[in-house]
């Protein structure tokens, strides 16, 4: 039997503990825990979830990897390759590629009677993956893309729409220069889909189209495009991904041919990702406060309880009890008690994060957090982590308390008593 635990136990459960002064501050002690458990699971889930999400987007409308000709140098007027490159068998072997698929930019003006935008043609090709598109979806069908026949059916955000005062089935007008020609080319299209991400930067810029107008106004044979867009199955293993196409990419050179490069949606669009990555410094000075604010009320209420506790502490010592047989007992005594805490943080902490989660019931503002709703996103290991950092390092700030045990007399304390 473990008397220590025992004795421990004895301790948690007595009744009469409860009038005592070391209990009100205990219960202290454990509010303080539980509200920093809580706050510590919102952190940890609104933060990845907000982080998970925006990317995604971002993803959605330029791919994980791309490869384009090196003559494009970042301009959505790029210069074309062969979409018959030997390398594409390979390229779609290549383990944590889940989809390879035909892309096309082209710059251009939409014109209404009272409205000017500016967009970018993203022409998309039969291979295309509509997932991304479709989730996103506000009205509408997607449109057959052949390699024969050419589609006027197109997409727009309902940013681009609501501002050009556009609904589904309106025709458009867009305009478009190509090369040296001073008379811009017009090309009328019909609105057959609207999305709505919520990305300002992308949503009033890019407009779905087939790839077949791009290839007609930029003068391409049938067989050229931009490049080609990659998925991968997990974002976190994108560098690895690359890292092999950028390989494929250098075996597969040819003399006069065109320089092919990969490049990775992280570098594309560098200011996003970087502003994301802030985030994290964010969470780790919350993970450091909470569970530093929740280790310094355990300190505190630890020492009250020893000091109600001294005539006991010097009984068992004159007992012959060790000093570290006695401080085992109060740090049972602790661990029970942020066992307690943590299990009723755990609780209202996923409580919230679900009901959240399901009714999104929390609204931000679109325009500047690039989302509706507050995501949430949590995972059992960050549960598993976020107890066990606290539990490890509030035992660790407990340590120094109950070395004070062991300055207790047991003549003095009996004697005194």
């Amino acid at each position: 039997m473990n008397i220590d635990l025992y004795i421990a136990r004895r301790i948690f459960s007595a009744k009469e503990n409860r009038n005592n002064l070391s209990h009100r501050i205990v219960n202290i002690a454990l509010f303080g825990i539980v509200l920093g458990l809580i706050v510590l699971i919102l952190s940890v889930a609104i933060v990845t979830g907000y982080k998970s999400e925006v990317g995604r987007k971002v993803i959605g409308f330029g791919s994980h990897l791309q490869i384009v000709n090196l003559d494009s140098n970042q301009s959505y007027e790029t210069t074309p390759i062969s979409q018959d490159q030997p390398f594409l068998n390979d390229l779609q072997k290549i383990e944590g590629i889940r989809h390879v698929q035909i892309f096309a930019t082209k710059p251009g003006i939409i014109r209404t009677d009272d409205e000017i935008q500016a967009v970018v043609l993203k022409g998309i090709g039969p291979d295309f993956d509509w997932s991304f598109f479709e989730e996103n979806k506000v009205e509408g069908s997607r449109f057959p893309v052949q390699d024969t026949i050419r589609s006027n059916q197109v997409w727009v955000s309902k940013q681009m729409a609501d501002m050009l005062k556009l609904k589904l089935g309106d025709d458009l007008i867009m305009y478009f220069i190509h090369g040296t020609e001073i008379i811009p080319r017009q090309r009328k299209f019909q609105l057959t889909g609207i999305y709505k991400t919520s990305l300002d930067e992308f949503d009033r810029l890019f407009v779905l189209v087939d790839i077949n107008h791009i290839r007609k106004l930029n003068n391409w044979k049938n067989d050229e495009v931009s490049g080609f867009e990659i998925l991968v199955n997990n974002f976190k293993t994108l560098p690895v991904q690359e890292k092999a196409v950028h390989s494929l990419l250098l075996r597969n050179t040819v003399a006069d041919g065109p320089v092919l490069q990969v490049e990775s949606i992280r570098e594309k669009y560098r200011h996003i990702f970087d502003w994301l990555g802030l985030l994290d410094m964010n969470v780790w000075v919350i993970l450091t406060l909470m569970i530093l604010v929740a280790g310094f009320n355990m300190v505190s209420s630890l020492l009250v309880v020893i000091l109600e506790r001294a005539q006991m502490i010097g009984i068992l010592k004159a007992m012959g009890a060790r000093n570290w047989s006695i401080r085992k007992v109060f740090l049972y005594f602790s661990v029970m008690l942020i066992l307690k805490a943590l299990a009723l943080g755990n609780i209202l902490g996923i409580g919230i994060c679900l009901i959240q989660q399901y009714t999104h019931v929390l609204k931000l503002d679109p325009t500047t957090y690039y989302l509706e709703y507050i995501p949430i996103n949590l995972t059992i290991w960050h549960l598993i982590l976020l107890n066990l950092g606290t539990i490890f390092v509030t035992l660790l700030m407990l340590l120094l308390p109950s070395y004070f045990i062991t300055k207790v007399s047991p003549e003095k304390i009996i004697r005194f008593e």
